[in-house]
Formats: C-alpha cells, sequence, structure tokens
C-alpha cells in the first residue's frame, strides 16, 4: 500500500519540472531572433576564450567594420561584426537582450524587430565611420584608424532600446526617452569617440523607426500593469 504513495512525489516532480520547461519554451519561442542571436554569440564567445591573444585581435579586426573592411568586403563584415563580441561578457548581454530585445521582438513581430536591428546597425556603422573618415582626413585622427577594431552588438542595442519609446505610453515614454538620450549623449560628450557617435546615432535611427511600429497595439502603460498585479 505504501508503494503508490512513495511514487507520487517524484511524479509530482516531474509534472513541475516539466510545467516550468514548458513555460521557459513558451517564452524563448516568442523572441526567435534573440535568442538564436545569443545562442550564436554564445558559439563566437567561446571560439574568441580559445584563440591566442596574438592573434585575437587580428582575427576580430577581418571582421570589423571598419573604414578599409568597408571599403572592400562591407556585406561580409556588416553582418559578421553582429556575431562576435569585444568587450563584456556574454552574460551581460543576455541580461540587456532580455530587458529590451526580447520585449521588442515580442512587440513589433521578428521581422520589423530585425528592421529595426538592420536600420541601427549599418545605419550608425556608416555615419560613425563616416566621421572617422572625416577626423582622419583633417588630421585629428591617426591614418593607422583605417584598420581599427569595430565588432559588437551596441548599436543594435541602442536602436531597439530606443524604439521601446514607442511601445511606453504616456509621461513614461517621455522619462524613458530622456533617460536613453541621456546616457547616450552624455557619453559622446565625455568619450567624443567615433563609437560615441554611433552609439547616439543608432538610439536616433531607433526613434525613427517609428513606422515600424504602426498598428502593433495599443501602447503599455507600466502603472496600469502594476495596478494588475496588485489586484492579484
Amino acid at each position: 500500500m505504501d508503494a503508490p504513495s512513495a511514487a507520487k512525489p517524484p511524479r509530482r516532480r516531474r509534472r513541475l519540472l516539466g510545467g516550468a520547461l514548458s513555460k521557459e519554451w513558451a517564452y524563448v519561442r516568442r523572441a526567435p531572433g534573440t535568442f538564436l542571436w545569443l545562442v550564436a554569440l554564445a558559439v563566437t564567445t567561446q571560439v574568441i576564450g580559445h584563440i591566442s591573444p596574438e592573434f585575437r585581435d587580428e582575427f576580430l579586426r577581418q571582421r570589423s567594420t571598419n573604414l578599409h573592411e568597408l571599403s572592400t568586403r562591407p556585406i561580409r563584415v556588416l553582418i559578421g561584426s553582429a556575431f562576435w563580441l569585444d568587450g563584456g561578457g556574454w552574460f551581460g548581454y543576455f541580461v540587456l537582450y532580455n530587458i529590451f530585445h526580447v520585449p521588442a521582438e515580442r512587440w513589433l513581430g521578428t521581422r520589423r524587430w530585425l528592421g529595426v536591428v538592420v536600420v541601427s546597425h549599418v545605419g550608425a556603422t556608416y555615419l560613425s565611420e563616416g566621421v572617422l573618415y572625416w577626423a582622419i582626413r583633417n588630421g585629428n585622427a591617426p591614418a593607422s584608424a583605417v584598420n581599427t577594431l569595430d565588432v559588437g552588438v551596441s548599436y543594435a542595442l541602442a536602436g531597439v532600446q530606443a524604439v521601446l519609446f514607442h511601445r511606453l505610453a504616456g509621461p513614461w515614454r517621455w522619462c524613458y526617452l530622456a533617460a536613453v538620450l541621456l546616457w547616450y549623449g552624455s557619453a559622446l560628450v565625455h568619450g567624443r569617440t567615433f563609437t560615441d557617435v554611433g552609439h547616439l546615432t543608432a538610439a536616433l535611427l531607433g526613434l525613427a523607426c517609428y513606422p515600424l511600429t504602426r498598428g502593433r497595439g495599443p501602447a503599455w502603460n507600466p502603472t496600469s500593469w502594476l495596478r494588475s498585479l496588485r489586484r492579484r
């Protein structure tokens, strides 16, 4: 008589585990582009970790959106540079992707979200590299800067952060926009590098992606959301 009751706890644990896994899979499935990107970044981060420091910079430089590579093989480096991290750990981006990319992809849908990513990444790359080219021509940057190392996902992240402005309702959106512009604007004022130009440009391009947000449902009001949580 004791055997069936002893079997209940393991079955219950399996049901709970199965339910948890089902919820996690549903979460991932609603933002497939974001999580496929994270998987690719995890793989490339492991690859970089096994490359010797002497070879690492040259390896990444060949995949960089610097002036030299953009002038010789632009499509390859524009795509390839978005799958390598230079600085910052993968887990940090995992957190940021879940905070910004996941809600953006769920809201916009994968195609429109990808449109924001491409516009921000490509547009900010060309404008920031144009600023660098101008600096080189005017003697404000060394000629060797044409081969600078420039890979990463931060331009796309800045653009997605900014497009979420259109998702928010009421005064929340203006507070959010002020925070985004203050973050990237202050970095430009203090850093004054071409990447700082790129980040602010990407944020502005994300704001300009408003046409991609039309017809994607009503604005989200955090106040109403908090009130609904209190009623539960």
